[in-house]
């Protein structure tokens, strides 16, 4: 089976991941605020957004920081990472669970202060019932990669047939 692989670093891309390093001279010291971070849309999550604060997301042996917005109801099918992921949540809820199925009854809520920390190929899924925001941090490169490959946003986007106005 073919496992489809989504990097951010086309996101990262798309963010200008350096913009908060360039803000600040390229010094080794960061002061950042909240309302420094720039935000972008996230395509594989209608109404999700991200700030790269630090690093390229895709380069191996990098370190980065970044931060996720989710809507409420916002839901991310079962996926995993080819390294190590660590998530602080900031604000809202995460409930995640483990496994290859999406079952929200199997999840654990992490409010605020709360972290989870998967090892790389750890399969698992997540729902939020507020807007939550989530900072992840650890080392590139950061891909996402879906268990079941229907799951994958290409895969959904190759799938649907288009309309003139898409043409």
């Amino acid at each position: 089976m073919t496992k489809r692989i989504v990097t951010l670093a086309i996101i990262g891309a798309i963010c200008g991941f350096g913009a908060a390093y360039a803000q600040h001279g390229g010094h080794d010291h960061h002061m950042i605020s909240p309302a420094d971070l720039k935000w972008t849309p996230v395509a594989a999550i209608p109404g999700a957004q991200i700030a790269v604060i630090e690093g390229p997301l895709n380069e191996a042996g990098k370190p980065f920081t970044a931060r996720i917005k989710f809507p409420a109801n916002a839901k991310v099918p079962p996926h995993w990472h080819s390294t190590i992921e660590h998530v602080t949540v900031m604000s809202g809820v995460l409930n995640m669970g483990v496994g290859d199925k999406f079952e929200p009854s199997q999840t654990q809520a992490l409010g605020p202060g709360s972290m989870s920390i998967m090892q790389a190929g750890t399969h698992h899924f997540a729902w939020f019932g507020e807007e939550t925001v989530l900072q992840l941090h650890g080392t590139g490169p950061w891909t996402v990669s879906y268990v079941n490959p229907a799951d994958d946003p290409k895969n959904q986007a190759a799938a649907s047939p288009q309309t003139p106005a898409t043409r």
